[in-house]
């Protein structure tokens, strides 16, 4: 009995030692497969069309004048929506909708690279043409929805505007750094939901001058009558011109925060229909965070076919539970957040791809951002066929369909209730992982059954997380202590 307590005590001493090693590359064991309602996400896709945006949220879009007080205690926010709670869907069915949607994300990455490219190249920001506008703490937090009517994989948020303030709907965009509205008098305005912001009938609204710290800091600007002139023109051909001003923002009706710069915006055209203008989050001096000194700001977006909301919120901490990675800034271009990537595994497999493939250069191309603007995640070609191809292989026995548009692997699941298929993981520098819910990789294009594997290859070597891949998550950016938090289903 000595003797079999000995070699135990053996046993346990070099497992002891060899333990950590293995069980570091090991995922939980029930992390392999992950489960896809098929039924659920066909029943979104059918009833999309007969929702009436006429009668979603109704409740939530009160025009709010009272302004109580805000203080570093006080909770502002923020609603979020999809477009489709307030557009509704000009398409005629959920096939065309996905068509127009993945036509204009292209369009939006297209541009985001060229301009990282710019930027790896040494071009200065004067020269570049912005992307989607460029232009003591508080908690503050507000409404998001989700944009999928007109092509777009944009989320609103619901914004008061001046004093007495007026509510409007505004794109929300980590790839932005300028606040921007559309205003009256309007010499040419696209289609919005709600009324033209008219500054003269707010008390707050005060023109910048061509000397002030904000004009100084726009990419494009110039100089009318001593007043600062600002233009933002996007990679898909929109723009928006006009006068560069500080006014009051309201959030959600609780709190208001004054002298925020934003673009008056006279001229502007684009695929912005619905919104009234947009709210940028990236990590320049003119964004929304960087001009109310926020130590953090958290959205949660959610299902892309929804009408149901969620908030942006500013100062908050992130979830106890959030996933977090090291989050990475280019000192080329201050716009984008960066994340620490070192791999991913399929079903368990961390796959063979080498980390410098998600790693940043020091000339600022390369690395993998996370973007609320983009819908479908890209990679890098060697990195999306590796991974591709480990899903494939974990997904013989579903029936296969053809191709949709970017989407090279796609199944005929309108037999199945609902299907296992592989997991897919993000592995991090700090040695955690996120693992994707199953419908935030495998999700309908049509509403007659046919599902796509939701990622795509880019030659670039920037990779780009899109929103797909986020929804339903809560996605905190820790500015203070460069971290990123991911929380599922926190909305």
């Amino acid at each position: 009995m000595e003797k079999l307590g000995f070699f135990l005590g053996i046993f346990a001493a070099i497992f002891s030692i060899f333990a950590p090693s293995v069980l570091s590359r090991t995922l939980p064991f029930n992390s392999e497969t992950a489960v896809l309602d098929v039924s659920s996400s066909l029943s979104r896709a059918q009833d999309l069309f007969s929702l009436n945006p006429q009668n979603v949220l109704s409740s939530k879009h009160e025009v709010h004048h009272r302004r109580p007080a805000a203080s570093t205690d006080s909770a502002l926010s923020f609603q979020l929506h999809s477009r489709l709670s307030v557009r509704g869907s000009s398409e005629q069915d959920y096939n065309t909708l996905t068509l127009a949607r993945l036509a204009r994300d292209s369009a939006r990455v297209s541009a985001i690279q060229t301009r990282l490219d710019l930027v790896s190249l040494g071009i200065t920001k004067a020269d570049l043409t912005p992307l989607e506008s460029e232009f003591g703490e508080e908690k503050l937090e507000g409404p998001v929805i989700s944009g999928t009517s007109q092509g777009s994989g944009e989320y609103f948020c619901r914004v008061g505007i001046g004093h007495p303030s007026t509510q409007a709907y505004m794109v929300l965009d980590t790839g932005s750094d300028v606040n921007w509205v559309q205003c009256a008098p309007c010499a040419d305005c696209y289609q919005q939901a709600d009324p033209i912001y008219d500054p003269g009938l707010s008390s707050s609204f005060t023109p910048l001058t061509c000397e002030t710290q904000q004009c100084q800091s726009l990419d494009v600007s110039e100089c009318r009558n001593g007043t600062c002139l600002y233009e933002v023109s996007y990679g898909d051909g929109s723009y928006t011109v006009g006068d560069f001003v500080t006014e009051t923002i309201t959030f959600g009706g609780s709190a208001a925060v004054d002298n925020v710069a934003i673009g008056c915006g006279h001229n502007n055209e684009g695929l912005f229909v619905g919104a009234a203008g947009l709210i940028g989050l990236g990590g320049g001096r003119l964004s929304f965070p960087s001009q109310i000194n926020a130590s953090s700001f958290s959205y949660c977006l959610v299902d892309r076919d929804s009408d149901s909301a969620s908030t942006l919120e500013f100062n908050s901490a992130a979830p106890p539970d959030a996933v977090t990675a090291p989050l990475v800034r280019n000192s080329k271009l201050d716009t984008f957040y960066y994340m620490d990537i070192t791999g991913i595994s399929v079903a368990g497999e961390l796959l063979p791809i080498l980390p410098k493939t998600f790693q940043m250069n020091d000339n600022g191309s390369g690395g993998v951002i996370v973007d609320s603007g983009t819908a479908v995640t890209r990679l890098q070609t060697e990195a999306y066929n590796s991974m591709r191809d480990a899903f494939r292989r974990g997904t013989k026995e579903l029936p296969p369909a053809a191709s949709v548009a970017l989407f090279d692997t796609c199944y005929d699941l309108s037999s199945r209730k609902s299907v296992e298929v592989p997991t897919v993981s993000f592995h991090f520098s700090n040695g955690k992982a996120l693992s994707l819910p199953a419908k935030n990789y495998i999700i309908p294009v049509d509403s007659s059954g046919t599902f796509c594997f939701a990622f795509a290859p880019t030659a670039s070597s920037l990779g780009i997380i899109g929103n797909v891949q986020q929804q339903g998550t809560r996605v905190s950016y820790d500015l203070e202590n460069s971290l990123i938090g991911f929380s599922p289903n926190k909305c």
